[in-house]
């Protein structure tokens, strides 16, 4: 076979030029990195409570269990609020590893040795604001529960509030900082973490919290979006509002609308349960066999087909 030679008149093109390449996915315009992420509409009811609520409280927690996204509201306000510029986004995931080092200013080894004090994504955040008075700036924190907010905060728990912006606080390096009142936070949480009751403590006076349930209307829409066969359709919604109706009983069972986002078909719905619903359900009823026994047989019948006539 003889080699393929392109002429001049052959146009190559890659992945960003036919806009599926990480460049355009991952745009300021969209609040996820992946293909079909919507652009972010500023006008969208969600966004402008937030934003609202952001104009009057401290800051915001969005509290929901996993999969009812959180993080992507959050991402989206925050991209919302400062035109998806990035210099003017900050973002954090606090653990129990996170430390006031990470998030205020710390100590951190010199290459010429010795130490240096380093400011940390907050503080950064902060004095980019305070040089630049006429522009928002969010600060986007997710699983706020999973670490010790208070002692990441520290000091700025304080000087977070509203009614304390712009006073100058000393920090533990004798440096003066301040929170300027165009800093914007945005935190979520899973309301069943450890930490939850002493975030509640530090934050409940501060940050207006909004809980973000899962919507199974938003999952009809998409699955309609997806192109899932309505018979399909509504014995995976009849799951879904099963599940979540046993959450008064046993909260951990609550599941969000995006485990089950990407649904096109029988064969993407049995996707779903062989890498993760079975596991949350496992890990939901582990005390409770004929529960977890009776979700699971009603999972499988999702894929048998009514009998004809059947009503």
């Amino acid at each position: 076979m003889s080699d393929v030679v392109l002429t001049e008149r052959v146009r190559t093109l890659n992945a960003e030029d036919l806009e599926v390449g990480y460049t355009e996915t991952a745009s300021p315009k969209r609040a996820a990195s992946v293909p079909d992420a919507p652009l972010i509409d500023s006008e969208d009811p969600q966004i402008q409570r937030l934003m609202d609520l952001l104009h009057r409280y401290s800051g915001v927690i969005l509290s929901g269990p996993p999969g009812t996204s959180k993080s992507y509201l959050a991402a989206a306000t925050g991209k919302a609020l400062t035109g998806g510029d990035s210099e003017r986004l900050a973002f954090a995931q606090f653990h129990a590893s996170y430390q006031y080092e990470d998030f205020m200013e710390g100590y951190r080894p010199s290459a010429h040795k010795g130490f240096v004090r380093t400011e940390g994504v907050f503080l950064d955040l902060c004095r980019k604001a305070k040089e630049d008075p006429k522009s928002n700036y969010v600060m986007v924190i997710d699983e706020l529960s999973r670490g010790d907010a208070g002692r990441v905060f520290g000091e700025a728990l304080t000087y977070v509030e509203r009614s304390k912006r712009g006073m100058p606080f000393t920090l533990p390096s004798g440096e003066t900082g301040t929170i300027p009142p165009n800093v914007y936070v945005i935190a979520t949480m899973n309301p069943l973490d450890r930490g939850v009751d002493e975030v509640d403590a530090a934050f409940e006076r501060r940050f207006a919290k909004v809980t973000l349930p899962p919507d199974a209307d938003l999952l009809d829409q998409r699955l309609s979006a997806n192109g899932v066969e309505s018979g399909l359709r509504e014995r995976i919604l009849a799951w879904f509002k099963r599940i979540n109706g046993q959450a008064k009983s046993f909260p951990a069972a609550a599941l969000g609308h995006a485990y089950l986002w990407d649904v096109t078909d029988q064969s993407t719905a049995r996707e779903a349960w062989q890498y993760q619903l079975q596991y949350h359900v496992a890990r939901a009823f582990r005390h409770d066999e004929k529960t977890r026994d009776d979700l699971v047989a009603a999972w499988f019948t999702i894929f048998t087909e009514p009998e004809s006539g059947a009503e």
